[in-house]
């Protein structure tokens, strides 16, 4: 069963989502919250599997609540759903520690999805998005890509070259072909690799690899 919170300013808003997921079996709304500090306190009283969180709400935004609801630690993890198709949210979103945003135009099927790969610790990001967000993170990992993080020296040869094939986009099996390892042994890299860079899931490990100059966008 997979546990939902639902923090949204727009009673309908929330109400659609509930009945939306209310009518998909594995899935359970456990909560809904109507603000940022509401869905903090919501989320630690919870723990849902996943927070589906609006951006623009009075008093805390959702951006700040996602920043507090991963800093507190919990296994919660944050779907973003916006009408904002703003790239500063969608940056903001995820350096935060989003695990995931997608437009709220998005089909039911979408999002179904969408909560189903974040609540595993997979990441999903709108496609319409996802290159307008990596030209963005190129060009701030670019800007820095010199400066010293003292997690890249914890890294071996190994889990670098696992950590740009991530930055690349590839696949746990794509990487086991390329680099003629098993996927067991792949999964277990990653797992390092995200261990070492505190990265919380592939998207973050994603941007801590544009962060570093260790990706770009188009490159397979």
């Amino acid at each position: 069963m997979t546990t939902v919170l639902i923090v949204d300013d727009q009673p309908l808003q929330r109400y659609g989502f509930r009945m939306l997921l209310g009518s998909v079996p594995g899935t359970e709304v456990v909560g809904e919250a109507e603000h940022g500090a509401e869905a903090v306190r919501r989320a630690a009283e919870l723990r849902p599997d996943v927070v589906l969180m609006d951006i623009r709400m009075p008093g805390m935004d959702g951006i700040e609540a996602t920043r507090r609801i991963v800093a507190a630690g919990h296994r919660s993890r944050v779907l973003v759903l916006t009408t904002f198709d703003l790239d500063e949210y969608v940056h903001a979103a995820l350096r935060a520690g989003a695990s995931g945003f997608l437009l709220k135009d998005a089909r039911p099927d979408e999002l179904l999805a969408g909560i189903r790969a974040v609540s595993a610790g997979d990441a999903v990001i709108a496609p319409a998005l996802t290159r307008r967000l990596l030209d963005e993170f190129a060009r701030y990992g670019a800007a820095r890509a010199g400066a010293d993080d003292p997690r890249l020296g914890r890294l071996t040869e190994r889990e670098r070259e696992i950590l740009i094939a991530i930055g690349k986009g590839w696949t746990n099996g794509e990487i086991a072909a390329r680099l003629v390892l098993s996927e067991s042994t792949v999964k277990t890299h990653v797992g390092r690799v995200l261990a070492k860079t505190g990265a919380r899931d592939r998207v973050q490990a994603v941007i801590f690899a544009y962060d570093h100059g260790l990706a770009r966008p188009g490159a397979r």
